[in-house]
């Protein structure tokens, strides 16, 4: 009882803090304006992530005194999530060139994962594989890919947002249904408090923004969970794949078609599947809902089919990414944008 009262604080501060950041948005003018790449049509305040950063990781240590939660799981987060954030945060007010911001990306996600003990065995088609340092290589540019990817998708009112509640719920309830320890699924259920009590503002019509500090800290924070839900039990990684579908299937799809176009792809653009969606129902209220459908309907299902180990990893995945794969082609994922 006292950890749901925890989670009741924890939307409480995220929501009170989002009020407080539009507030200081505004009279700072920090606004991100419409322009041609953008999704929406009205100025509107930016930095409101931060209120899910601060409500996140101020909850951990409280967590950590109370015997909830290892150190050993903050100090990774702290360094690793927390370093996202800050990137995010001078960005989202003035610009940092890409060079010095994957920089620090690598090197939040390196802090991450020493933290967490590196990429642990993985299990493919019922065998365990130890890729060692490889692993850890491929886990770290896991986590740079992921946290970016994140920020491509913060694009239209509430869609990260509603990812990070799905993926992260779903992940705790993995947790619950294999019987593991209080720390393995209260970490995932603060943060989807802490996201809960931001999307009060966000949800559309946005009356704040995510930006870069948001968006970048969730995607690092979700990947860091999904590791070391692989150290919990090995099949959960493919779980936490499956519920980040949506996201890991829109932006590789975009992203290879625009890399094989010859674009620049660290450019901002409009060519995302849900963007074109957007496009197409004319506001972003359907697409955020369909997305929120996706993941408890069609990927949570299969997640938790794996996680049981009732089907086989690899397997889950291409199950769970085909239909994704196939809207992607349907709202021309990576096309060129054609003239309104």
């Amino acid at each position: 009882m006292m950890i749901w009262w925890f989670l009741l604080a924890v939307v409480g501060v995220a929501f009170l803090l989002t009020g407080a950041l539009r507030r200081y948005a505004l009279a700072r003018s920090l606004m991100a304006i419409p322009n041609a790449r953008s999704s929406h049509s009205v100025p509107t305040a930016l930095g409101g992530g931060v209120a899910i950063v601060v409500a996140f990781l101020a909850a951990l240590p409280v967590l950590a005194f109370a015997n909830v939660l290892p150190w050993v799981v903050i100090w990774g987060l702290l360094g690793g999530s927390a370093g996202v954030a800050l990137i995010g945060f001078l960005n989202d007010h003035g610009h940092i060139s890409v060079r010095w911001r994957l920089l620090g990306h690598f090197s939040a996600a390196i802090w991450a994962l020493f933290w967490l003990g590196g990429l642990p065995p993985l299990t493919l088609f019922g065998f365990t594989l130890d890729l060692g340092w490889v692993g850890h290589a491929l886990a770290t540019v896991y986590l740079v890919w992921l946290l970016n990817l994140y920020n491509f998708m913060d694009g239209i009112d509430g869609i990260a947002s509603v990812e990070a509640i799905c993926v992260c719920v779903g992940g705790a309830l993995l947790y619950v249904l294999l019987g593991t320890a209080v720390s393995d699924y209260v970490v995932p259920l603060v943060l989807a408090a802490a996201v809960a009590g931001f999307l009060f503002w966000n949800f559309p019509p946005a009356r704040i923004f995510m930006g870069d500090a948001g968006s970048g800290f969730l995607g690092i924070t979700l990947g860091v969970l999904s590791l070391q839900a692989a150290w919990v039990a090995p099949q959960l990684l493919w779980s936490w794949l499956i519920l980040l579908g949506v996201f890991i299937v829109d932006a590789t799809f975009t992203l290879l078609r625009r890399l094989l176009r010859g674009d620049k792809v660290y450019e901002a653009h409009r060519s995302h599947a849900y963007q074109f969606a957007s496009r197409q129902f004319g506001k972003h209220l359907p697409v955020t809902l369909i997305v929120a459908a996706i993941n408890l309907m069609w990927l949570l299902p299969i997640a938790l089919w794996v996680g049981l180990s009732r089907l086989d990893g690899v397997s889950g995945v291409l199950l769970a990414y085909a239909p994704l794969l196939l809207l992607a082609v349907k709202f021309r994922a990576g096309e060129l944008k054609q003239p309104e």
